[in-house]
């Protein structure tokens, strides 16, 4: 564990840039002597709601691998510094996940918890999103269920998670506090969206006994704003028909379903020019829009996305500021060329406030 103390060059150039996108406030000067006294007591200081707030949705602005950053001001900010316990943690993402489900209205949302000090660390998630599949071996070493989440899945089970044997069986969370014995906190039902995944076209398709949680919300990611560090800071945006038709159901290293597919779509897959995988990829990705669609759950296509990607970086050159990108991570891992993202180079640089992995 980290105990961390707040860096006053990162806490004068954030309360800065605050101060500039938000130059009604006044009292930078004053805001900032606070600031550096703060910190040389105690090592550390106090965000403001405003200041919490806007950090987070800056955050997200410079989410460099994120797409859908458009919205970057509805951001939902649930204060909850004050909460350190595991079971308060707990408590939390349940209530964070059932406020961002919405019914299927997904809203992005973030909850911050108590942060790293010089006196104690933050809580910490290792489940890197609120909501993951179990992953159980197989004696003759293959997976149920999803294979990522294999470790996770014997963490679970060894701090006493009896499991189950299903390919989408809901994970527990494991909470790390600042101090003391990680706790093991059960998912309920109610909390979790999920969406059966049919066809528009081909009734066979619901007999594949696929489907996928309707909140992305990651969990592993600090928040890192003006030199203080919120390890505990889940957040989730609305998924993009890609993130689960084209990896998480589709890449050899999760669910695998594309030759599934391809067989029951009657293709022939003995060789790669009968382009069989992507036949299959298109329709999996059909099924994965329309169900969420049917089910009446928030979710993006690519194309859209895409195009609204550019909206937001039109508007951020407007307003004299950098948008850093990774292109690895910003062109559609379906159809990239056919997607207005593709075509252009984009600023690489690092900006913060930033959600970061844990170091």
């Amino acid at each position: 564990m980290i105990e961390r103390t707040a860096d006053p060059r990162e806490a004068e150039r954030f309360i800065r840039l605050f101060h500039a996108e938000n130059p009604s406030l006044g009292g930078l000067y004053a805001r900032l002597r606070d600031v550096a006294r703060e910190i040389a007591r105690f090592g550390t200081y106090t965000h403001t709601f405003e200041e919490l707030e806007f950090g987070a949705r800056v955050a997200w602005r410079n989410s460099n691998r994120c797409i859908g950053r458009l919205y970057w001001r509805s951001l939902k900010v649930r204060d909850r510094r004050q909460v350190r316990t595991a079971e308060g943690v707990a408590l939390e993402c349940v209530a964070h996940l059932r406020e961002a489900t919405g019914n299927g209205k997904i809203r992005p949302t973030v909850t911050v918890l108590h942060p790293d000090t010089p006196a104690l660390p933050g809580p910490r998630i290792l489940n890197d999103q609120l909501i993951r599949y179990a992953g159980y071996r197989t004696r003759g070493g293959g997976v149920v269920g999803d294979p990522r989440n294999v470790e996770l899945t014997e963490a679970a089970r060894a701090l006493g998670w009896p499991g189950g044997s299903g390919r989408f069986d809901v994970l527990p969370l494991i909470i790390q506090p600042g101090r003391g014995d990680r706790l093991l906190c059960n998912v309920p039902g109610d909390a979790v969206l999920e969406v059966p995944l049919v066809h528009p076209e081909y009734a066979w398709f619901a007999e594949l006994g696929l489907r996928w949680h309707a909140v992305p919300a990651i969990s592993d990611m600090c928040l890192e704003i003006g030199g203080v560090c919120y390890p505990c800071a889940p957040f989730n945006g609305w998924y993009m028909g890609t993130e689960i038709g084209a990896r998480n159901l589709a890449d050899t290293d999760r669910y695998d379903q594309l030759a599934v597919v391809a067989e029951r779509l009657g293709l022939d897959t003995s060789t790669e020019r009968s382009l069989w995988r992507d036949h299959a990829l298109v329709e999996l990705n059909v099924a994965v829009l329309h169900s969420f669609e049917r089910a009446g759950v928030t979710i993006s296509d690519h194309h859209t996305e895409s195009r609204r990607f550019l909206t937001h970086l039109s508007r951020e050159e407007k307003a004299g500021r950098v948008c850093p990108a990774d292109w690895s991570w910003i062109v559609p891992p379906l159809s990239g060329s056919a997607t207005p993202v593709f075509h252009r180079y984009y600023d690489t640089r690092v900006l913060t406030p930033s959600f970061v992995h844990h170091r």
